[in-house]
């Protein structure tokens, strides 16, 4: 019979909740394979064309039929969808409150909601450049904290290729760390 859902789809729906009478509303409605629910579009349009399906099964075999929800249609079924944010690549947000920062912010400026500095200037251990953000502007070598500073300027000297002095820092044990810093302050004294 023409419109009529092959075996495995028919197997399909009843796991998803479908009864044969079900079954049979939808192909007298003109729904007869998986590729027809394209057309339906949504969960809520199934329910409507075949008023005895629940919402959840209808959601269900919608889901099955052509995916996932968008995200109107799940903020329409309840779940809130998150709002796409889409900020210019200039923009500055402060390290300890999190307050976006204004058009006319300069690097080294306070922030205008806390007061204190937006964005923390670091120094490079490699080329002793200093600026803001997660990497040098003059070399590229990402920076380190203020704190482990000496040591990677220490393991630069050690002939560590620049890449590998901030991975290897952060994979430091306290332990490791401890006898790092002995040599350091051994070259020092």
């Amino acid at each position: 019979m023409p419109g009529a859902f092959p075996i495995l789809e028919r197997s399909i729906l009843k796991a998803k909740g479908i009864s044969d009478a079900q079954i049979a509303a939808l192909e007298s409605a003109g729904i007869g394979g998986k590729a027809d629910f394209a057309t339906v579009g949504d969960a809520a349009t199934l329910a409507e064309i075949v008023p005895e399906l629940t919402p959840e099964v209808a959601a269900k075999v919608m889901a099955w039929a052509v995916g996932a929800p968008a995200a109107p249609a799940a903020a329409a079924a309840g779940t809130p969808a998150k709002p796409i944010l889409i900020d210019s690549p200039d923009l500055v947000y402060c390290v300890h409150c999190g307050a976006k920062q204004p058009k006319d912010y300069s690097s080294g400026d306070l922030c205008s909601a806390c007061g204190k500095q937006a964005e923390a200037i670091l120094s490079c251990f490699w080329c002793s450049s200093s600026g803001p953000g997660k990497f040098c502007r003059q070399c590229g070598a990402q920076f380190v904290p203020t704190g482990d500073f000496d040591l990677a300027v220490h393991l630069k000297r050690e002939g560590l290729p620049k890449d590998e002095v901030p991975k290897r820092l952060a994979a430091m044990s306290p332990a490791d760390r401890d006898v790092l810093w002995g040599r350091v302050r051994k070259l020092r004294g």
